[in-house]
């Protein structure tokens, strides 16, 4: 993926990238690059030889940026968002199944109370007939 910076002054930047590198993270590092170029740089020396440009700032740009998530704060929460709602999305999976259980076992209750009530009375009709004498 290549990414390409132009400004209005006509001083560019470009980036080259996998896929997988966020637009926004390019876009961002592009920009900060050549605001720091333009402070250190003085706009004479861009008119020769862009080889003979030095430009200290950029391997440390480079290397901070190699990871996204670090380099990037927004990234690094919408990473952290999506984390979340993967948790989250499992917890209510377990409470729902966990209702499905309790409801299963009211279920169980009530029918056991049924034939408890049940059985009561038929153990009452059964000692009532018969007396102990």
């Amino acid at each position: 993926m290549c990414h390409v910076y132009v400004r209005a002054d006509r001083l560019s930047a470009a980036l080259i990238s996998d896929h997988e590198y966020p637009h926004r993270v390019a876009h961002t590092l592009l920009n900060k690059i050549l605001e720091q170029f333009t402070s250190k740089v003085p706009p004479s020396a861009w008119a020769g030889d862009p080889n003979s440009v030095a430009f200290p700032g950029l391997e440390k740009f480079l290397s901070d940026y190699q990871d996204p998530r670090s380099a990037d704060s927004l990234t690094k929460i919408q990473d952290e968002l999506d984390e979340t709602k993967i948790i989250l999305h499992n917890t209510l999976q377990a409470v729902l199944e966990r209702g499905e259980k309790l409801d299963d076992l009211v279920v169980k209750s009530e029918q056991l109370s049924v034939q408890s009530k049940a059985f009561y009375k038929t153990a009452r009709k059964t000692n009532s007939c018969c007396s102990i004498l």
